[in-house]
């Protein structure tokens, strides 16, 4: 199947997920909790997804969701809302919409086509055996889903509370947001020109890649922080759970996507290790130098 033929069936699927969504929130049972309401909304349009993910024997149709779905959800909550600060919400929706639009640019760019897919998400299907249909709704589908949703909590926030005007803090969160998304951009152009011109073999260690292994998480974790910003700036008596959702990320960054991308490189390219042991994996600082032979090893061998 060429790209432009997986693209369309990709946007039917999403359209069809919208429908439902949309669906649910005007004709279905309320829970007169607007935050509620769009998460059952949220779900219903993700087990979409996932039909649509089993019917093509492909999650990958699932990837895209992580970035189309925010930018919704914020115009969804700015629009039942009243009294709110309009200058605080565009604020919120320029970072979210830069996010969205890089992130959603960069998988399309990146996406081959339904032939191929993800290559995590059969090992994990692989390692649930008989399970492999509840890993894959859960791990795959749900589960992201919840982690997005919530750290959008905070964007909730900051678009539905009035009675606080824009402040220090919104504009920290507006420096930090914009600054996450351009980290993200130029970490994804620098590995997108390596993967055109690297010879067998080579490892990515140049540019924003020689300060950090994942410079890409790193953003993506100051993007998720800057909307608990946003949420502490309209709502600074709820400062001790609007992190919750940025801390979740950095638990999924540190606790899967790493770890697997690490071992994955480990194993095809072992001079990767040197990368590991010169360049620290999350937080961006210079790297180490490379360790001098020691003379006595030298007259020992």
């Amino acid at each position: 199947m060429t790209k432009s033929a997986s693209l369309l069936r990709v946007c039917v699927a999403y359209a069809a997920a919208l429908l439902v969504a949309v669906v649910w929130l005007a004709l279905g049972p309320s829970t007169d909790t607007l935050w509620l309401d769009t998460l059952i909304a949220d779900l219903l349009a993700t087990l979409v997804i996932f039909g649509f993910s089993r019917v093509h024997h492909n999650s990958s149709f699932y990837d895209a969701y992580w970035s189309v779905v925010p930018p919704l959800l914020l115009f969804y909550w700015w629009a039942q809302s009243d009294g709110v600060d309009t200058l605080r919400c565009w604020l919120v929706a320029v970072v979210v919409l830069l996010w969205a639009v890089r992130l959603t640019a960069n998988w399309a760019y990146s996406f081959p086509g339904l032939h191929h897919e993800d290559w995590r998400y059969p090992l994990l299907r692989e390692r649930a055996g008989r399970f492999e249909a509840l890993a894959d709704l859960g791990g795959i589908h749900v589960i992201p889903t919840i982690q997005v949703f919530l750290g959008c909590l905070p964007m909730y926030v900051a678009v539905t509370r009035g009675g606080r005007e824009v402040g220090v803090i919104d504009v920290v969160a507006f420096v930090v947001g914009v600054a996450a998304v351009g980290l993200e951009l130029a970490a994804d152009t620098q590995m997108h020109r390596f993967v055109r011109e690297r010879q067998p073999g080579q490892v990515m260690d140049r540019g924003l890649w020689s300060w950090s292994r994942h410079p890409n998480y790193f953003g993506e974790l100051a993007f998720w922080v800057s909307l608990a910003l946003f949420g502490v700036a309209a709502a600074p008596g709820e400062s001790w759970w609007l992190f919750v959702g940025a801390l979740a990320m950095l638990a999924m960054f540190l606790g899967a996507s790493i770890p697997m991308m690490e071992e994955r490189s480990l194993e095809r390219r072992p001079q990767y290790q040197d990368v590991v042991d010169r360049v620290p994996m999350l937080v961006p600082r210079p790297p180490r130098r490379p360790r001098r032979p020691d003379p006595a090893d030298r007259a020992e061998a």
